[in-house]
């Protein structure tokens, strides 16, 4: 079984990806973060991304979340894409700012 390593840009986020699991049930296996989870069945579209470098198989996705356009520029729904390389992503879309808001947080620190 191939695993290839998935890098989520927004957060720095890496996890090993099975080839036979979708990005985000990759990124879900692990108790990783960063990427938005939404129904899983790509319905929702809140697990956008944009793929900056990487290669993947797709599934079937709604054109109402993601255009024909978008999907030639790499933008996907990562719970209907498997990787056939080491990938690396971005979030895009209306749930990022959840993502980049939880970076800004000041951490919380005990004495």
């Amino acid at each position: 079984m191939q695993k290839f390593v998935v890098c989520i840009e927004d957060t720095g986020e890496k996890y090993t990806c099975a080839g036979m699991r979708s990005v985000l049930e990759g990124m879900e296996a692990l108790g990783k973060k960063g990427i938005p989870v939404g129904c899983r069945q790509g319905g929702c579209g809140v697990c956008k991304v944009q793929i900056l470098e990487g290669q993947y198989v797709r599934r079937v996705m709604s054109r109402a979340h993601v255009s024909t356009e978008e999907e030639a520029a790499g933008c996907v729904l990562s719970c209907r894409i498997y990787p056939t390389s080491d990938v690396r992503l971005q979030v895009v879309g209306a749930m990022k700012k959840n993502i980049c808001r939880s970076l800004a947080a000041p951490s919380l620190t005990h004495p």
